[in-house]
């Protein structure tokens, strides 16, 4: 009878243990906890917010290398070059696209819900001086211009701004591909770097938990209940509409692949946790791309669209921009026309492709856009200021997600896709350990 017992009861362990052994539910189980100390602990919490600024440094530490191995490996397999820059064209273009419409849909729920008004508040009241020092220094093109050239060739590699790392990757690897035979012994290296460097990778994403604890133990003693009773209109609003974003938008994108965008999210859960939790794209950039090969998208195209776009695919973020100023504006009872508006999504679309790499990006290009356009007080910023950090999840959630299905549209555009690796993958409801995916996988990667 023991016996019996005992063999009924193993299987149930041997789930158990292995649910414990999953990123993603260490990560939610890190993020109750987090929110449980917040709420009890205040004090610990706000203590605890070096946690979540070491594991970002962490990630900030590998994602430049990640980027470099990724893009230059790549583009120096491709047996034609015209592939980089018809990859790179296409991109944009989606990029493009998509802003836009994301831009538009913000503008037209925020005109529809009107989540500004009847607060009536009045400009003199409001405190510039509550606005963070960062949102003044705005957006230029000729700024976004510098920041892709680099001090030196190996300053962009050993830097931390993604962009410059991104041009000088594909320097780098247009010349490997032109040197031919005599830049095989060097790309071979640097493929053997790149295994190298995903497995720290694998390292610093087993910290996540700790990030996420600590990230959201200090966002609930920091800002807790207060800030959210007079804004949880615009955060819910705001909310809903991510959750209708991913679900219309992203999911006809995946119906028009072919693909489940359940399974995707179910595929991308660990990334997604964290990226909810920490606030940081950045967080889950090196893991994604990994991901993303083992879903069967060929490297040459993951390479070149994952860390464009996380400079230019900012969906979550084009939301919330056209969202946030009309919210300014109605709850100051300023009615701007639809000409204003369209000319302020204009200028949206310019300034926010200049804050790649900048800490609360899409809150300065607020302020660019506001200072630019001329009709809202740059103090009324002061009044989302709060909750600026709690909108930012749902602006990480879709950039994340939405850069994601960016690479298979590119990936399927361009015939470097295997489409029954993908199905096998997202269907798949068991989780095959990451090395096994990679040894694989790793031929139809480089190919």
């Amino acid at each position: 009878m023991t016996s019996t017992t005992t063999a009924a009861d193993r299987p149930q362990r041997s789930r158990l243990s292995r649910l414990i052994r999953e990123l993603w539910f260490q990560v939610v189980l890190a993020a109750v906890l987090g929110i449980a100390v917040g709420i009890l602990a205040p004090g610990l919490g706000e203590d605890l917010k070096p946690l979540n600024d070491w594991f970002i440094a962490l990630v900030k530490m590998i994602v430049i290398p990640v980027v470099f191995c990724v893009v230059t490996t790549g583009i120096a397999s491709m047996d034609n070059l015209r592939k980089a820059g018809r990859i790179g064209v296409k991109a944009i273009g989606y990029f493009l696209v998509l802003s836009l419409a994301s831009m538009l849909i913000g503008l037209v729920v925020a005109n529809i819900f009107q989540p500004g008004s009847g607060l009536h508040v009045d400009p003199s009241s409001l405190n510039a001086d509550d606005v963070p020092k960062t949102a003044t220094e705005h957006a230029t093109f000729t700024g976004f211009i510098s920041s892709l050239i680099p001090a030196s060739l190996l300053g962009a590699i050993t830097g931390d701004a993604i962009l410059a790392a991104l041009m000088v990757s594909i320097v780098f690897g247009v010349a490997l591909n032109m040197a031919g035979e005599e830049g095989a012994p060097l790309t071979r290296g640097i493929k053997a770097l790149s295994d190298v460097v995903f497995r720290i990778v694998g390292w610093v994403m087993r910290l996540a938990p700790l990030g996420t604890f600590g990230a959201l133990a200090t966002v609930v003693a920091t800002y807790g209940a207060e800030s959210l009773k007079q804004l949880g209109y615009l955060i819910i609003l705001f909310t809903a509409t991510c959750v209708v974003y991913v679900l219309v938008v992203l999911g006809a994108i995946m119906r028009a692949c072919r693909l489940s965008l359940f399974g995707l999210i179910r595929f991308l859960k660990a990334e997604l946790l964290v990226a909810l939790s920490t606030c940081s794209s950045e967080a889950v950039l090196p893991q994604l791309v990994r991901k993303l090969e083992i879903l069967g998208i060929g490297r040459p195209v993951v390479g070149i669209v994952i860390p464009s776009g996380f400079s230019f695919n900012l969906d979550g973020s084009a939301v919330y921009l056209t969202m946030a100023s009309l919210f300014l504006a109605q709850a100051m009872g300023i009615d701007l026309s639809w000409q204003q508006q369209l000319i302020m999504v204009g200028v949206m679309m310019l300034t926010s492709k200049g804050t790649a790499g900048i800490a609360g990006g899409a809150f300065i290009v607020l302020a660019s856009t506001v200072t630019a356009v001329g009709h809202i007080p740059l103090a009324a910023l002061s009044l989302i200021v709060g909750i600026d950090r709690i909108l930012n999840e749902g602006r990480v959630f879709i950039n994340v997600l939405g850069n994601a299905v960016a690479t298979i549209v590119i990936g399927k555009w361009e015939n470097d896709f295997d489409t029954e690796q993908a199905r096998k993958v997202l269907h798949s409801r068991t989780t095959t350990p990451p090395q096994a995916k990679v040894d694989t996988t790793k031929a139809g990667a480089d190919k």
